[in-house]
């Protein structure tokens, strides 16, 4: 249960992250946005920001091995960056609908869930 809710709180943080990070490419697309100046847009990315930390950090702390958790450091930052990749490909295609994944990219994914797949591989 705790595997489950810990790549649940990842989920949502990674959701939280890449519209801070990328969301604010959108903000000239609406009137509110269009004149924001580059002071006002990092405010507005570290409220963002602000909710991806509630749920990171329960993530990992509950998460952790060493904390009772089910994961070790690795295979959390692991998870982390695979949901980050999965969770950015859908952000992507539902908001900048003009960016198109090319072969290489998803080639490039696939590795990223081979490296998943050593990672957690008990050799």
């Amino acid at each position: 249960m705790k595997g489950l809710k810990t790549i649940v709180f990842l989920i949502i943080s990674n959701s939280f992250m890449t519209m801070a990070w990328y969301g604010h490419l959108r903000f000239k697309d609406f009137s509110w946005g269009r004149n924001l100046s580059l002071f006002a847009i990092i405010l507005i990315s570290w409220g963002m920001a602000f909710f991806e930390y509630l749920f990171q950090v329960p993530a990992n702390e509950g998460g952790f091995k060493e904390n009772g958790g089910p994961y070790t450091l690795v295979q959390l930052k692991t998870i982390q960056e695979a949901i980050t990749l999965t969770v950015f490909i859908g952000f992507t295609l539902i908001f900048f609908k003009d960016e198109r994944l090319a072969w290489n990219h998803l080639v490039g994914f696939a590795l990223i869930v081979l490296a998943v797949f050593v990672i957690f591989k008990k050799w």
